[in-house]
């Protein structure tokens, strides 16, 4: 078995993704090279429109006392799952994308006048704020969760590494080198940000999901 392909998950897999790996016949290592955790917020000056760019800026809401004030509101988002949990959870949303530039373009173009309120996290990207105050759009943004970087050291090299977000990625590099290894980025933002870090190997999933990471991943070593 020494020469299957290892391949490590920067973030642990649900059950069902990390399957598709091993039925490929890969060995797979999964450590979650970041956590997020709720801060305290206040829900104040909250306007008709609200933006969230993940799924861990809606779970922190939906744990705040006053969230059935926000239901009625209109609901902006990046991501699939996060239109999907703010659904289950009784929101209105009225468009997503895969990703915040595209966000940042439909709110720009289609609903400027809109009054906004951004729930995001302490090391959220400039994206989506910056091209809305060059649109001259009116919001406000309460950080409503923090990512901390949880780096540990990997002792043997993989072959591929899949890589979920610019910080996943950045606490990797805090104790390991990448030399040969081919990361497998979920979007552009993340490869962006490896090929800015040097690394020359870089696969990106064709949709930003862990699945079609997970795809890329298999398709390159078969």
């Amino acid at each position: 078995m020494s020469d299957s392909i290892r391949i490590l998950s920067t973030k642990k897999l649900l059950p069902n993704q990390k399957q598709y790996l091993l039925n490929a016949g890969f060995l797979v290592v999964e450590a979650d090279f970041i956590t997020t955790k709720p801060v305290a917020f206040e829900l104040k000056n909250i306007h008709d429109s609200l933006i969230f760019s993940s799924q861990n800026g809606v779970q922190s809401i939906l744990e705040h006392p006053k969230v059935a004030e926000l239901k009625s509101k209109d609901v902006f988002c990046v991501g699939l799952k996060t239109k999907t949990l703010l659904e289950e959870n009784g929101f209105k949303v009225v468009a997503y994308t895969g990703y915040a530039e595209d966000l940042a373009e439909i709110i720009t173009l289609v609903y400027p006048n809109n009054q906004y309120t951004f729930f995001s996290g302490n090391l959220r990207r400039d994206t989506l704020p910056e091209m809305m105050k060059e649109a001259g759009v009116s919001f406000n943004e309460i950080t409503v969760y923090e990512t901390v970087l949880t780096p540990q050291k990997i002792n043997t090299k993989p072959d591929g590494i899949l890589f979920f977000s610019p910080s996943g990625l950045e606490s990797y590099l805090k104790e390991n080198k990448i030399t040969k290894e081919i990361a497998f980025c979920i979007g552009n933002t993340t490869a962006e940000a490896a090929s800015r870090l040097g690394i020359k190997n870089i696969i990106i999933a064709n949709q930003p999901t862990i699945e079609n990471t997970i795809i890329q991943c298999i398709n390159e070593f078969k």
